[in-house]
């Protein structure tokens, strides 16, 4: 745990949340700024900045924790969303989903995403592609 993270304080319980569901890897509580009803945040138990960092047994519980989240929400559509770094639009330096109901075709409810795609250059593509799986 780091001393000066918002949601280790939160996992510890120095700072209060309105908690949905802990486990042994996984807390879980609403969001206080919430984009829609039911807006909730899963975090890992371990301090971690980024995925990456996340040791592999507390991502394993994480989305199995955020699905039953949105079976208890009842929530027919809805967006998970994580980010990583600043510059990726993370607020808060401990990794967390976001579990975003969208109750209405209405973009002014939940979470609004603009998605900027540009053709692909496929000689591009395939060089990727070889460099993922070379070091994977």
């Amino acid at each position: 745990m780091a001393a000066n993270c918002l949601f280790c304080k939160i996992v510890k319980g120095t700072i209060p949340s309105m908690k949905i569901l802990e486990t042994e890897f996984s807390y879980a509580f609403l969001d206080i700024g919430p984009l829609s009803k039911g807006h909730s945040l899963v975090i890992p138990k371990v301090h971690a900045a980024k995925l990456h960092e996340v040791p592999d047994e507390y991502l394993a519980d994480m989305l199995p924790v955020a699905k039953k989240i949105v079976n208890a929400l009842g929530a027919e559509n809805y967006n998970i969303l994580q980010n990583n770094g600043r510059i990726a639009h993370q607020e808060v330096d401990h990794v967390h989903f976001h579990i975003i109901p969208k109750p209405s075709a209405s973009d002014s409810e939940g979470l609004v995403v603009g998605w900027p795609t540009k053709p692909a250059d496929k000689a591009e593509l395939q060089a990727t592609l070889a460099k993922i799986q070379e070091k994977l």
